[in-house]
């Protein structure tokens, strides 16, 4: 799971420059229409949660707490939510989110794993 943990914050940065570029262009175009849509503000939201959500995942990786997951996991959440949620005109970020859910999920099952792990030391300590 450290890996796992490693290989998508990695991603994750890499991708937050890709929304971060997208969304310049979004904002540009939401300016020029005047039509009220947020999707490149949106963006720009969710790239700097996706960006902050990678490096808690890449700083705790080899933690032993739930503490790191937990709060990555909170704001991977955060920003697929954001994503979906204002995805009209804007419509890549309906992969952005699902990207970052996707990287929510990791998160939970490494919580998960790690219940299990504490679970099977308590049970052998007896």
């Amino acid at each position: 799971m450290k890996t796992t943990k490693l290989v998508l914050g990695i991603l994750g940065l890499v991708f937050s420059v890709i929304v971060m570029f997208q969304s310049c262009a979004a904002s540009v175009v939401n300016a020029l229409s005047d039509d009220g849509d947020v999707g490149g503000f949106a963006g720009f939201l969710v790239a700097f949660l996706l960006i902050a959500g990678s490096i808690v995942m890449i700083a705790t990786r080899n933690n032993e707490t739930k503490g790191g997951s937990i709060a990555a996991m909170i704001l991977l959440v955060l920003a697929g939510i954001i994503a979906l949620s204002n995805a009209a005109v804007y419509s890549d970020l309906i992969v952005w989110g699902s990207m970052s859910l996707v990287f929510a999920l990791v998160n939970l099952i490494s919580l998960l794993k790690m219940k299990k792990k504490k679970r099977e030391e308590v049970k052998n300590d007896v």
